[in-house]
């Protein structure tokens, strides 16, 4: 029995490439690391809506997405991108500023005090965040 208005979360979720498989789909959704509407879901066999927002907890990101579709097959990344509309922040401007410095192009590798001096600099960024 196909129903086109709803979907397993965890097929919507390995159909729109979130997971690179449906079994780490079914896991993630048992776990209770995806959240269907604000509420937690503990069930791989929960069905999702079109016009549903998921928020996904993944071990990089959080990830929130509103459905806008479904796929009877797994596709491409271009057709999986159809699926939700992305509404997840931006990264924070911490982040980036946090990223380890750049050298200019042209000037080589850091010297021996080049090296040491941005170990100290590491090592007070570090002291100050605890």
């Amino acid at each position: 029995m196909l129903q086109d208005d709803r979907q397993r979360v965890d097929r919507w979720l390995w159909h729109a490439r979130i997971v690179r498989t449906r079994v780490l789909a079914a896991a993630l959704a048992s776990s209770g690391h995806v959240r269907l509407n604000g509420r937690r879901v503990t069930a791989a066999g929960r069905a999702v809506r079109i016009g549903d927002v998921l928020t996904i907890a993944l071990p990089t990101a959080i990830r929130v997405l509103r459905i806008l579709g479904f796929a009877h097959r797994r596709g491409g990344a271009g057709q999986a991108k159809g699926l939700y509309d992305d509404l997840s922040p931006l990264p924070e401007r911490a982040t980036l500023a946090t990223a380890s410095p750049q050298r200019d192009p042209g000037t080589g590798r850091p010297t021996k005090r080049d090296r040491r001096a941005l170990e100290r600099l590491r090592q007070r960024s570090v002291g100050q965040d605890r």
